[in-house]
C-alpha cells in the first residue's frame, strides 16, 4: 500500500528552507525535526537561493505561482461549500410550497 502524498504549506517550507541556509544544524538534523526527506530540503533551499535575486529586483510575478494556487484551491472549496448550501435552502424552499 502506497503512503498518500503531504501537501506542505508555502510558510512550512519557507520555515525550513532558511533553517537549512542558517547551517546551524546538519540537513539531516533539519529533515528529521520537521519530517522530511533531506533531498527535498536542499530542494526548497535551493529554489530559495535561486529566487533571491527576484526578490531584490521587485519581480514578484514569479514567487506568487504558489501563493495563487493555494488561493485558487481556498476559492474552490469555497465555491464548493456555498454551492451545497444553496441546493440545501432550494430543497428546503420547494418542501414548504
Amino acid at each position: 500500500m502506497s503512503k498518500k502524498r503531504r501537501n506542505h504549506s508555502n510558510t512550512f517550507k519557507a520555515k525550513v528552507a532558511l533553517a537549512a541556509i542558517r547551517e546551524d544544524k546538519t540537513i539531516a538534523e533539519i529533515s528529521s525535526q520537521h519530517g522530511v526527506h533531506a533531498s527535498q530540503v536542499n530542494a526548497w533551499k535551493k529554489q530559495v537561493l535561486n529566487n533571491l535575486e527576484a526578490i531584490f529586483a521587485g519581480n514578484y510575478s514569479s514567487l506568487s505561482v504558489d501563493h495563487q494556487a493555494d488561493k485558487i484551491k481556498e476559492l474552490h472549496a469555497k465555491i464548493g461549500e456555498l454551492t451545497v448550501e444553496r441546493d440545501f435552502f432550494d430543497r428546503a424552499l420547494n418542501r414548504i410550497r
